[in-house]
């Protein structure tokens, strides 16, 4: 078979002029500066970095570990029957300096719910009062517009109720009216069917006596729940002593609220001087006693001493003897009576 030949070489292949380029076809792909596998790779690693970031904080948010900033009107701070009750105009003056100079510290605790207001709050209710008054001082502030909270994720009504209450108690401590009145409204909201499941849930960590004081609270709640403007200040003895009262004595709840209308008391102190004289209990009268007949006593003119006293004569003297005695029987034997 013939070969065939092949043309020479044209030395002037490599110094000719390119031809000009056509304008009209696309442009040129920019080119890599690596090889097109390591491109791949690093845009694959970038994209997986962002989704993990993506996730994380999806995870976060969801544990209730990132804090958000949630206006204001977003928030209803009765989602809950709340248990702190007293609001205490210095504690609160010193809270919305505290938050003027340095804002707020420590986020709120907030969840989920449907309505209006996206968010029912859990815990915090001074720190988003506080805010709430330092927007209404500062309306054009947007500082006081919103405030930090962690959204979290409780698995039933149960769970913010214990929440809470575990961050009140930690934070300021709760009176024992505010306890009982917490548990009382938990029943009446429907997250629990009697009041001692809800004190055996929300209190499960205190000792058995201190939850039946907190028990014997409750009454003091449903009697006087409605006329008491300070009861966030009763102290424990005197608790005490208003449920044995009213255990005692069933119109003695009205007797308060007469006496509590009639008083009209603006401070804690001038409340508990109205409850204290109603809550004593009852001074109970003293026995008669038997009023003992004063002794009649006689002196006659040989030394003796003749007593009358209770129904028996007495004779005294220095010179008494048998002799004497005789006498005296023989004039009593000879006089009738």
């Amino acid at each position: 078979m013939a070969r065939k030949r092949l043309a020479p070489a044209k030395p002037d292949f490599l110094t000719q002029d390119a031809p000009a380029p056509d304008t009209t076809s696309a442009p040129e792909a920019p080119r890599m500066s690596g090889p097109p596998i390591a491109q791949v790779a690093a845009e694959a690693s970038a994209h997986n970095a962002l989704q993990g970031l993506a996730e994380d904080i999806s995870r976060a948010r969801a544990a209730g570990k990132m804090i958000l900033d949630i206006p204001l009107e977003d928030i209803a701070p009765d989602h809950l029957a709340r248990d702190r009750i007293r609001l205490d105009g210095e504690e609160m003056k010193a809270l919305m300096d505290s938050i003027l100079r340095h804002g707020q510290r420590t986020p709120i605790e907030v969840m989920e719910i449907e309505g209006s207001q996206k968010y029912g709050l859990i815990s915090g209710w001074r720190r988003l009062m506080a805010l709430e008054f330092l927007r209404k001082d500062n309306p054009n502030s947007p500082q006081f517009a919103t405030v930090q909270a962690l959204l979290r994720k409780p698995d039933a009504s149960v769970d913010a109720y214990v929440a809470m209450v575990e961050e009140n108690e930690i934070r300021v401590g709760l009176s024992y009216y505010e306890r009982a009145s917490v548990a009382a409204e938990a029943v009446k909201h429907g997250v629990f069917e009697t009041e001692k499941q809800a004190l055996l849930s929300l209190f499960a960590t205190a000792s058995r006596p201190k939850r039946s004081r907190i028990r014997s609270f409750i009454e003091i709640y449903h009697a006087l729940g409605d006329v008491l403007c300070f009861p966030g200040h009763i102290p424990e003895r005197l608790g005490l002593s208003l449920v044995e009262g009213l255990r005692r004595d069933p119109e003695l709840a009205d007797r308060i609220e007469r006496a509590l209308q009639e008083k009209q008391p603006t401070t804690p102190d001038a409340e508990l001087a109205v409850l204290a004289p109603l809550a004593a209990p009852p001074k109970e009268p003293k026995p008669a006693t038997a009023k003992k007949d004063a002794p009649v006593r006689q002196k006659l003119g040989n030394g003796l001493e003749v007593s009358l006293k209770q129904g028996r004569i007495e004779i005294r003297g220095e010179n008494l003897d048998e002799k004497t005695l005789e006498r005296v029987v023989s004039l009593l034997e000879q006089e009738s009576f």
